[in-house]
């Protein structure tokens, strides 16, 4: 049997199972995006400076509400959050181990593909076939979900007071900023091995490094200063002069204003 516990890693058929259920969805509403992008979102929600609940995440995200449910049917459902359950463990579990490398087994390793990668080792034939068709860099679908949440969020990716704080905000969301171009150098390095054809520049994947240890940087920066405080705004009050507002016809002073 599967283990299904939260604290159990996603296998490969997990993430099969992921991608066809978002295809299932992409049916109905054709704007679900594909998982390398929910990837890329789940991290900006967990780096979040509010706690974003996991219905609000989806309807940011999928566009699910309950006039709306867009699952084929409850199992599906429990499929989905349960999957997705697991993968947000996961991730929260990597981004606050202490890690001083990102060759290390206990570091955040975003799930993605090398889409140019795969293309590259296709076929002659089936490369003529997508000719002309535009593929994403590196990481570029990952950053762009991540990218998204925080523009769909702006009141909590607000820059703090803080002008250390702040500048250490602006520079972290600069690196994923980075990562949602297009990678124009020339390739000189397979992203997932040495046997595959070069598909990405170095300077590439240096900048995906910085952009995963920039999500480290945001995971800490929320966490240390904490959610917004909302500040409490009392009624402006009458002057003391001024009419009763109760419609006594009373000078404030005389009437209410004696409390």
């Amino acid at each position: 049997m599967t283990d299904t516990s939260p604290a159990s890693a996603l296998t490969h058929e997990d993430y099969d199972q992921l991608d066809t259920i978002l295809d299932d969805l992409r049916t109905r509403d054709d704007e679900v995006p594909q998982w390398e992008f929910c990837e890329g979102f789940m991290a900006a929600v967990i780096c979040c400076r509010r706690p974003i609940a996991q219905a609000e995440a989806f309807e940011m995200l999928l566009g699910i509400t309950p006039d709306k449910p867009l699952f084929a049917n409850d199992a599906q459902r429990d499929t989905f959050v349960a999957l997705w359950t697991r993968r947000w463990h996961e991730v929260i579990t990597a981004l606050d181990a202490q890690v001083d490398t990102l060759e290390d087994e206990a570091a955040y390793q975003p799930e993605i593909m090398d889409i140019r990668g795969a293309v590259a080792e296709l076929s002659e034939q089936e490369r003529a076939d997508m000719a002309g068709q535009e593929l994403p860099a590196l990481g570029q679908i990952w950053a762009l979900g991540f990218m998204f949440a925080v523009e769909n969020w702006p009141e909590e990716w607000a820059a703090p007071k803080d002008k250390e704080a702040a500048e250490w905000l602006d520079t972290s969301l600069q690196a994923l900023v980075a990562m949602t171009e297009d990678d124009t150098d020339e390739p000189e390095l397979n992203a997932f091995g040495d046997d595959g054809p070069p598909t990405v520049s170095k300077a590439r994947l240096n900048a995906f490094g910085d952009a995963i240890w920039a999500v480290y940087d945001l995971r800490e920066i929320w966490r240390s200063i904490g959610p917004r405080v909302e500040q409490v705004r009392r009624e402006a009050q009458p002057g003391r002069n001024d009419e009763c507002p109760c419609g006594s016809g009373k000078k404030y002073k005389k009437c209410h204003g004696l409390n």
